[in-house]
């Protein structure tokens, strides 16, 4: 059973952090590449999965992923700029396939009320890589339920129930996660949502309601001051340290919020599921802001690409939840997911991940300016290490008002990239966001970035 195609109006209603599944333009494309073989399992997988946006009906039929690479079962290859940013380390690694294969035969499964080295031995590591004093551990098999965990933990550390988070977020598609979310497609009709969450602007100039104009004024953190005076018993703020979007805070925003947090005693959250493990240029992106938080959340590619793997990291201080369960997961300290996880860690600093992210984003990024200057369609470059957006934009018919986001040319953009043999994922509409394997070599970043030059002047000579 095949889904309709959606309405240009409806599109733009629920345009999130990923592209849409359900547009004429995906449509047009699967038509026209995708051959007989794949189309039968694509119909397979339709008839059998819940229809959900962003996912179900797919795209395509993979058949390998290796390295900064993934292969459909036609024997066409991508340079795989999307990821789901699980593959820091790119897929496959050697190393990490390596690590589950011993551990399978050692310990496949840690049963309740019992510990495995695997396991302490993970929860030590990154208690030693993390910034303050986020020494205590606790693991979940994803983030979404790592968030969970950091919610109940600040509520019960603080006395407190309320969140404050912002607008446009996204921490995860269950109940808890949606409530401090801010994103339409996950929250529409959904229903009543966990009480007491508030939300503000995120730090985004072009659609702050602060009028910042171009550039941050921090009026959006000294906002968050204000609603944590005003509500006064605020149990934490949650945000993502950078937003996948890409959006990079100002320098001094989150010491702003962190003093906020600090003056009115709730806690700070910080969010690094898709953007830690040296996707930003420093292993923790909130070293880039010289903040500590009072809890972290890991995710996504902590399993090495492989197993599904979260950590929540504590400072030593909030261990208060002795006469509850915070997780309580089947799998929370799967000695399998944790081998996976700390030969994980042992590729990022024996290859230099964190090292090569930030240098290569910084050539990446000049090469992305380049680009700007020659296409009136690229409305802003922007990023930290090997997290990057080309946010793609029309001139409004007013010459005082905003760019308006060209949401058509960059499913364009998109689709022809993958015509190509690039993949990556358009958010918020009219951002390509484009997040590569930290083992990527400088050459296949200049084989993308041809092909998004390719890409880019196909679509303006249309426009």
């Amino acid at each position: 059973m095949s889904s309709p195609a959606l309405s240009r109006e409806s599109l733009d209603a629920i345009r999130s952090e990923g592209d849409v599944n359900l547009s004429p333009r995906r449509r047009e494309w699967s038509a026209e590449h995708i051959g007989a073989a794949a189309q039968t399992t694509l119909a397979e997988d339709a008839r059998h999965f819940l229809h959900q946006s962003l996912s179900t009906p797919c795209l395509n039929v993979l058949a390998k992923a290796e390295g900064s690479w993934i292969e459909d079962v036609e024997g066409r290859r991508y340079l795989d700029f999307h990821g789901n940013n699980v593959h820091q380390v790119g897929f496959s690694h050697p190393r990490v396939v390596a690590a589950i294969k011993q551990q399978l035969d050692d310990l496949s499964f840690c049963t309740r009320r019992y510990t495995c080295e695997p396991a302490v031995e993970l929860a030590r590591r990154l208690g030693e890589l993390a910034p303050g004093d986020l020494n205590r551990v606790l693991f979940a098999p994803g983030g979404t339920s790592a968030i969970g965990m950091a919610l109940k933990l600040a509520r019960i550390a603080t006395g407190r129930f309320k969140f404050v988070s912002m607008w446009d977020s996204f921490h995860g598609a269950s109940l808890d996660a949606i409530s401090i979310g801010g994103e339409a497609v996950f929250r529409k009709g959904i229903g009543p949502l966990l009480p007491g969450c508030e939300h503000v602007p995120p730090p985004e100039p072009l659609r702050c309601p602060f009028k910042c104009g171009t550039a941050c004024n921090l009026g959006c953190a000294d906002y968050i001051d204000y609603v944590l005076e005003k509500e006064g018993d605020v149990a934490a703020v949650i945000g993502e340290t950078i937003r996948c979007t890409p959006f990079v805070p100002p320098p001094d925003y989150w010491k702003r919020v962190r003093a906020a947090c600090d003056k009115h005693g709730a806690l700070l959250i910080l969010d690094e599921i898709p953007i830690g493990l040296g996707r930003t240029g420093k292993f923790f992106a909130c070293e880039h802001y010289d903040v500590v938080p009072d809890l972290l959340v890991l995710g996504k590619g902590l399993g090495g690409g492989v197993f599904p793997l979260a950590a929540l990291l504590a400072r030593e201080g909030l261990n208060v939840a002795t006469h509850t369960a915070l997780g309580h997961y089947t799998h929370e300290k799967n000695p399998v997911a944790c081998a996976a996880g700390l030969a994980t860690l042992d590729i990022i600093r024996d290859e230099h991940l964190v090292e090569h992210a930030a240098q290569l984003g910084e050539y990446t990024l000049a090469r992305l300016r380049e680009l700007k200057a020659r296409y009136p369609l690229i409305g802003d470059v922007r990023g930290k290490g090997l997290l990057l957006g080309i946010e793609l934009v029309r001139p409004s018919a007013s010459p005082h008002a905003a760019p308006i986001p060209a949401t058509d040319e960059a499913e364009q953009v998109m689709y022809a990239a993958l015509k190509r043999g690039l993949n990556f994922k358009v958010t918020m509409g009219n951002i390509l966001t484009l997040t590569p394997a930290l083992v990527l070599t400088q050459a296949e970043m200049d084989q993308a970035l041809a092909i998004l030059d390719a890409c880019l002047a196909e679509v303006s000579t249309q426009h």
